[in-house]
């Protein structure tokens, strides 16, 4: 065989071996998640209420005691500082609650997250497999794709927006992370149309999550931003999130405050 034929003969070989080797790892199947690792839809646990940017607890509290009203165990957590800061010190504190649920025999975590809370869960998700310790997520006026408001701070006013005023801010890089969490768990979005912080309001709407604004149940309904954790219709649709049941908001209607 000539130096040029056994020079071509090399090269077919080598990229038969080659096509050998793509298809070979085209057929080994990727990582899958095991369901047995998700928590069981049908054994609700404790609940764990994460406040929002500058950590104000009393309308959280007021909703924890209509879901400890159920039967339900409810937890509102205190975030580090004035939850202005680095959202990652607020993603620890939630974690650190989760696994004391669970470590105390709690069967799963649900998560309600008011505001930038809900932001926090959102990073626990991509985090921390959120996923594997949350049964469900239920978010009130989050600004799951940032806040205009938080971008006009940043742009007029630098020195008066904390780390978690620009982490807040649409195109940052945690929002960035957002991306797909909301396949990751089964998980309620509520906002309001009258929201004057997380702006636009439908900013909480997050790909692959149950959503759902105020309005569209209760058609007329005035509910602010600061208003929605002692929202009569908000606190309905919170507690049909964290049921047992799968989350159906099929008939529901305005409801008084709680």
């Amino acid at each position: 065989m000539s130096p040029r034929r056994r020079l071509l003969a090399v090269i077919v070989a080598g990229l038969v071996l080659v096509a050998v080797v793509v298809v070979g790892v085209q057929l080994v199947p990727g990582p899958s998640v095991d369901p047995d690792a998700r928590p069981a839809q049908d054994r609700p646990g404790t609940v764990l209420l994460v406040p929002g940017y500058g950590g104000g607890r009393d309308g959280l509290l007021r909703l924890a005691a209509r879901i400890e009203a159920t039967g339900r165990q409810a937890e509102v957590l205190t975030l580090v500082g004035d939850g202005t800061g680095d959202l990652s010190a607020q993603v620890r504190v939630l974690d650190a609650a989760a696994d004391a649920a669970l470590a105390a025999g709690a069967p799963s975590v649900d998560v309600v997250g008011y505001s930038a809370g809900g932001v926090v869960a959102g990073l626990w998700v991509a985090r921390d497999d959120g996923a594997a310790k949350a049964r469900r997520i239920v978010t009130m006026g989050s600004p799951l794709n940032g806040t205009t408001l938080a971008a006009a701070v940043v742009s007029q006013a630098p020195d008066a927006c904390p780390a978690a005023c620009r982490q807040l801010a649409p195109g940052s890089a945690e929002l960035g992370e957002l991306s797909g969490v909301g396949a990751e768990v089964p998980w309620l979005s509520i906002w309001t149309a009258d929201d004057e912080t997380s702006t636009p309001p439908d900013t909480a709407r997050l790909p692959g999550a149950t959503n759902v604004e105020v309005q569209q149940v209760c058609p007329g309904a005035r509910v602010s931003h600061s208003g929605l954790p002692t929202d009569g219709t908000v606190a309905e649709l919170v507690l049909r999130g964290l049921d047992a049941a799968p989350i159906d908001l099929a008939g529901a209607s305005c409801a008084s405050a709680p």
